[in-house]
């Protein structure tokens, strides 16, 4: 076992006026299962890259391992996988090739087609082979399940449970509780480390956040508590101190010496009340530092005139000669959440985009209800590019209200002025889902809406959805919100 050292890390991106990292130190074993999590736009991917060299920073990081990074691009992705492979990993033998490939569910015959005809959840397994057949190199694993269906999440998380020396970026809950014993969490002032799974992180943090909740109230009362007493002190000295020259009613002079000290008395009490106030000022200044904002999304789903809104009756569709599904039979009811499930391939962002009218060559009866409002948010957001204002006004979405379910979502307000081709691709799809959030719709349909999103996001998502209830029909492949928030699964 030996270990990582970061020590006085500070990092920003050139023009950038605000530091990804300041000042911040830790070790890490390189024996460990390492979870990391943040928000999107905490560094998590920066950090990984830092790792690997490629920026420069001030500070020190020290390993006595060698880093390999996940996703990775292949030279000539036409080559056949097993060649691929075995540049990856030139000193493994072709049957421990096959021995890893077996552990991830994917059969021989993959080795021998060219590595780009692989679908990307059979590509993220076969990079993930290679990089382990390496030996003595520290994985560094960022995002794999955005291409992986909920068969292939729990074969790769089982795969990763039999593993060790990796750091995994992920933002699914359950992924993350499969295959980590220890956790790094890149919070607002600080980064902490867990020894435990994402569950054991949350359920401390969550600890801590109640009880600096309610330190933070306790030391408010004090502090006013404090400073009425401090006031009141100070008003009985000065009272005190100006009655030493003041004749007496009997005509005698009063006892100079007595009120002095009783005056000086009062005054000392006065500053140590003061004392006490500034220690709590003090102490109250340090809490609620790393509380995340988890603030109350809202969205306004119109009322269909029926109940029906839509129904696909034996549909089937393909492209040329190559059928990607058939006998597709469902109704979607007002109020339905309805889970698109199925493996890669299967069709379902095929199914969503032909309800959307988006042209996809179908056989069978689509049956769409006539001025049905549909709010659609794609799978892919690498198309967006340019200034928020401009793109609110392109979509003719309140521009305000757009920016404000930004802000709920972590945005910093230096985001609103940075071109969305800097953007995080967590951040991306929260603009889109932002959109949609302001669109008046009967039916939202959403395509992997979490790809990317961070696990605080989410959850606020889940309680969004929760408490409007929108007819929903979505694609996603993140266990524990599909079990919060479907009320009905269709199987391809």
């Amino acid at each position: 076992m030996s270990q990582i050292t970061v020590s006085s890390l500070t990092f920003a991106y050139d023009g950038n006026y605000d530091d990804i990292f300041t000042d911040v130190s830790f070790q890490l074993d390189t024996d460990w299962k390492l979870g990391l999590c943040g928000r999107n736009g905490r560094g998590k991917t920066t950090f990984l890259k830092l790792l690997m060299g490629q920026y420069e920073y001030k500070g020190k990081i020290s390993a006595s391992v060698s880093f390999d990074y996940f996703p990775f691009s292949v030279d000539n992705p036409d080559e056949c996988t097993l060649d691929v492979l075995s540049d990856i990993a030139p000193d493994a033998q072709n049957w421990q090739i096959q021995k890893e490939l077996s552990k991830l569910a994917l059969d021989d015959d993959v080795l021998y087609r060219p590595l780009s005809t692989l679908s990307n959840g059979e590509q993220t397994k076969a990079m993930l082979a290679g990089l382990f057949l390496r030996k003595g190199n520290f994985l560094l694993i960022d995002e794999p399940t955005n291409h992986l269906d909920m068969t292939s999440r729990q074969t790769v998380a089982r795969y990763l449970r039999g593993k060790s020396g990796f750091i995994l970026v992920s933002h699914d809950r359950t992924f993350l509780d499969e295959c980590t014993d220890h956790t790094l969490s890149i919070n607002k002032t600080d980064i902490e480390i867990t020894n435990g799974s994402f569950s054991v992180w949350w359920e401390q943090k969550q600890r801590r956040d109640s009880f600096e909740l309610a330190q933070n109230q306790r030391l408010g009362q004090e502090i006013d508590r404090l400073q009425s007493a401090s006031a009141r002190v100070s008003r009985w000295s000065n009272k005190t101190e100006k009655s030493k020259n003041q004749p007496l009613s009997s005509g005698l002079s009063a006892d100079k010496g007595y009120i002095g000290h009783k005056s000086a008395k009062m005054m000392k009490r006065s500053k140590t009340i003061e004392k006490r106030r500034n220690d709590a000022v003090e102490e109250k200044s340090k809490l609620l530092q790393n509380i995340e904002s988890s603030e109350v999304l809202k969205i306004h789903p119109l009322i269909y005139h029926t109940s029906c809104l839509l129904s696909l009756k034996d549909v089937v569709i393909a492209y040329g000669d190559r059928e990607i599904c058939s006998g597709i039979n469902f109704t979607v009811e007002q109020g339905d959440r309805i889970e698109l499930c199925g493996g890669n391939g299967s069709g379902k962002s095929s199914i969503l985009k032909l309800i959307c009218g988006r042209g996809i060559p179908h056989t069978g009866i689509v049956n769409i209800g006539s001025r049905l409002k549909i709010s659609y948010v794609p799978q892919d957001s690498s198309f967006l590019s340019g200034k928020l204002s401009k793109y609110a006004k392109e979509q003719d979405i309140d521009e305000t209200l757009f920016k404000t379910i930004l802000r709920k979502l972590d945005f910093s307000r230096v985001q609103f002025e940075k071109d969305m081709r800097d953007f995080s691709a967590g951040q991306k799809k929260k603009v889109l889902l932002a959109r949609s959030l302001c669109q008046e719709s009967h039916l939202y349909i959403w395509d992997e809406p979490l790809n990317f999103i961070d696990l605080l996001s989410r959850m606020q998502i889940e309680e969004l959805i929760l408490a409007y209830q929108p007819t929903l029909l979505f694609v996603e492949h993140d266990w524990a919100f599909c079990d919060v928030v479907a009320t009905k699964r269709v199987v391809l």
